[in-house]
C-alpha cells in the first residue's frame, strides 16, 4: 500500500513592522528621522524608504509632508498631555503636582535619548504659518496655562508672571540639556531654580494654633 505524504500548510505570521498600518509606519519613520536630523532636512524619499511604504501611501494618508509634520508633532503633544494628566492625578496639592511635572521632565533631560524639545527644534526651522509653528504654539500655550493654573491654585499672588517664569525655565532647561555635555547638571539646575521660585512667590501656610 502506498501512503501519500500529506503536505502541511505553514502560515507565516507577519512580523511587528508588517502588522503596523502605513500611517503608523510613516509616523514611526518620521519620528526617528525628524528628531535626529530635523524636520526640513529630511525629505519624503527618506521617510518612505525608512517606513517601507510607497510614496503614494504618504500622500494618500497625509496629503503632504506638511501634514505628516503636523501629525508627528500632534502625536507627541497628545502623549505629553496624557503623561502630565497621570502625574497630576498622582499628587494631591498644586505644589506637589507642579514639582511632579518638573521631576518627570528632569528624568527625561538626563536620559541618553534626549536630543532636545521636539517643539522647540521644529519651531526653530519653521517658516511663518508652518504646521510645526502652529502645533508648537498650541503646545506652549497649553504648558503656560498649566503652570499658571497650578501656581494660582497654590496661592501665588502674581500667577501669570510666575507661570511664565516656570515656562521659561522649562524651555531653557531643554535647550541647555541639548547643548551641554553635562545633562544632569542642567536638570539639577532646573530643579533648584523651580524650588527657589516657588519658595519666593508662595509662602507656606501657617499651621493653626492649638
Amino acid at each position: 500500500m502506498v501512503v501519500k505524504a500529506t503536505k502541511r500548510t505553514v502560515t507565516r505570521k507577519p512580523n511587528a513592522s508588517e502588522r503596523l498600518s502605513a500611517r503608523d509606519r510613516l509616523l514611526a519613520a518620521a519620528d526617528e528621522l525628524f528628531y535626529s536630523e530635523g524636520v526640513h532636512v529630511v525629505g519624503i524619499d527618506r521617510i518612505v524608504e525608512r517606513a517601507g511604504v510607497a510614496k503614494a501611501s504618504l500622500y494618500s494618508t497625509f496629503g503632504s509632508k506638511e501634514e505628516l509634520v503636523r501629525a508627528y508633532l500632534d502625536k507627541h503633544f497628545r502623549n505629553r498631555q496624557r503623561r502630565i494628566e497621570r502625574i497630576l492625578a498622582a499628587h494631591k496639592t498644586p505644589r506637589e503636582k507642579l514639582l511632579g511635572v518638573f521631576a518627570e521632565f528632569e528624568v527625561a533631560l538626563a536620559g541618553s535619548e534626549f536630543r532636545g524639545c521636539r517643539f522647540i527644534m521644529a519651531s526653530a526651522e519653521a517658516r511663518a504659518d508652518d504646521a510645526s509653528e502652529v502645533v508648537a504654539e498650541e503646545y506652549r500655550s497649553w504648558l503656560l496655562t498649566l503652570f499658571t493654573d497650578l501656581v494660582r491654585a497654590a496661592g501665588a499672588k502674581d500667577a501669570k508672571r510666575l507661570g511664565r517664569q516656570l515656562a521659561l525655565l522649562y524651555d531653557g532647561a531643554a535647550v541647555a540639556a541639548r547643548m551641554d555635555h553635562d545633562r544632569r547638571g542642567a536638570a539639577s539646575a532646573m530643579r533648584s531654580a523651580v524650588g527657589a521660585l516657588l519658595d519666593a512667590a508662595i509662602r507656606p501656610k501657617r499651621q493653626a494654633r492649638r
